[in-house]
């Protein structure tokens, strides 16, 4: 392996139509309880929101997995975790996600680096995952805001 095979640096974004605070906590709810699978299975996601916390998947019956922990949490402008993720190898991974105001609403600046043994099939989900988990932040908000109007 090189190191171009060993490394990967992501960036996305998305427009939100909520304010900081009520994307902060779109993000943390999407990031853990509110976060499912394209079909609609729920991953049994859980972040304890501190630095130190545990962001795991808890499949239930014993069985979880360790995605990471927070490194960073600043609400309602920066949540950082860092972590193995969903690689159960030899991989250390850091997602910086960011929100910033935006007009009327916010702005959402994921970024995943990682270095590791990363596979393919990880190397090539990725941007479909993460677009997928910010479309869903989107779709939240834009819910929500529909519920107040």
């Amino acid at each position: 392996m090189n190191l171009e095979e060993m490394t990967l640096d992501l960036v996305q974004t998305v427009d939100l139509n909520a304010n900081l605070d009520d994307a902060f906590k779109a993000l943390l709810h999407r990031f853990g309880k509110g976060n499912h699978t394209p079909n609609g299975e729920p991953l049994n996601l859980e972040i304890e929101p501190f630095a130190g916390g545990r962001w795991f998947r808890d499949r239930g019956q014993g069985i979880q997995h360790l995605w990471g922990h927070v490194q960073v949490i600043k609400p309602p402008v920066l949540l950082e975790l860092s972590g193995p993720m969903f690689m159960s190898y030899p991989a250390l991974n850091h997602i910086e996600i960011k929100l910033e105001e935006a007009g009327s609403g916010t702005k959402v600046t994921l970024r995943h680096r990682a270095i590791g043994m990363i596979s393919k099939e990880h190397r090539e989900g990725i941007t479909t995952g993460w677009g997928y988990m910010l479309e869903g932040l989107k779709s939240d908000c834009e819910k929500s805001a529909a519920s107040k109007a």
